[in-house]
């Protein structure tokens, strides 16, 4: 369920409004409170749908035009009685599928392991005490604590924060720490420079705060990206040439065995 309780440009309210909106206090979120957030907004993962199991991820290597075409001549020469030029087509066709189902496997499960990432446990304020729980059971309007080390696990506004210092490489490219702290920002400010702000996915090198969840799950910046990437990239000039190549031999293919077959029956009917 969306977050709609946030305001997309948080960074720019007070971090009390903040708490008045999200129904928090600085102490925290109670027991019962979070459970019902948690009903409310789901957890808080990112855990992409498999787009497609093993099987059928290898029978979609044998969809590609030139695959199909050698598929044909490897029946048609086993139909023709010649067996080395069958065993070398499908030879050619089974290596060409299994290193095309090999990469796309092999992609499949380094996303998986880069979102694997964030699954970690954080330390929350629960009841007016600091509390240690699995990161997937952060709802908006909790209060987390920070400490050098940690992975941020959510969208945050900063509340409180001494000599705090995020490394913010996987989100923004920003190869050196960026120093946080609780600060009201114009709305007009980009993400790169949201000074006040923490996003799932980066690091604390240094220092330490207190900072309110605002964005959790697939809702945060983090999570926006990771839809995106389950989404199948546009094809790029070549891959359209191959294709396009594909099936104009496919045409050429089909156009030959018909004038052959036309040629058989000529000849078939002009024999006494």
């Amino acid at each position: 369920m969306a977050n709609d309780e946030k305001k997309p440009e948080f960074w720019s309210v007070p971090s009390s409004e903040m708490l008045q909106k999200f129904r928090t206090t600085p102490e925290g979120l109670t027991s019962s409170e979070s459970k019902e957030r948690l009903k409310r907004y789901g957890a808080n993962i990112l855990k992409p749908k498999r787009q497609s199991d093993t099987f059928t991820l290898l029978l979609s290597q044998f969809k590609s035009p030139i695959t199909i075409i050698l598929l044909f001549a490897a029946g048609l020469a086993f139909f023709l009685h010649e067996p080395t030029d069958t065993i070398i087509i499908t030879i050619i066709i089974l290596i060409s599928s299994l290193l095309g189902f090999w990469q796309e496997k092999g992609a499949a499960d380094a996303f998986e392991k880069l979102l694997a990432v964030v699954q970690i446990r954080a330390a929350v304020l629960r009841d007016g005490k600091e509390k240690e729980i699995p990161v997937e059971d952060i709802v908006p309007g909790d209060v987390i604590i920070l400490n050098a080390g940690d992975i941020i696990p959510a969208d945050c506004l900063i509340l409180d924060s001494k000599d705090l210092f995020v490394s913010e490489a996987t989100l923004t490219g920003e190869t050196y720490p960026v120093e946080k702290a609780s600060d009201v920002l114009s709305a007009e400010t980009p993400l790169a420079k949201r000074t006040n702000s923490l996003w799932m996915g980066t690091s604390v090198v240094s220092g330490s705060g207190k900072v309110l969840a605002v964005s959790t799950g697939k809702g945060t910046e983090f999570g926006k990206i990771s839809e995106k990437l389950q989404l199948r990239p546009p094809e790029t000039e070549f891959e359209k040439g191959i294709s396009h190549f594909g099936h104009f031999l496919m045409e050429i293919t089909m156009l030959l065995v018909i004038i052959h077959l036309r040629d058989q029956c000529i000849s078939g009917s002009s024999d006494p």
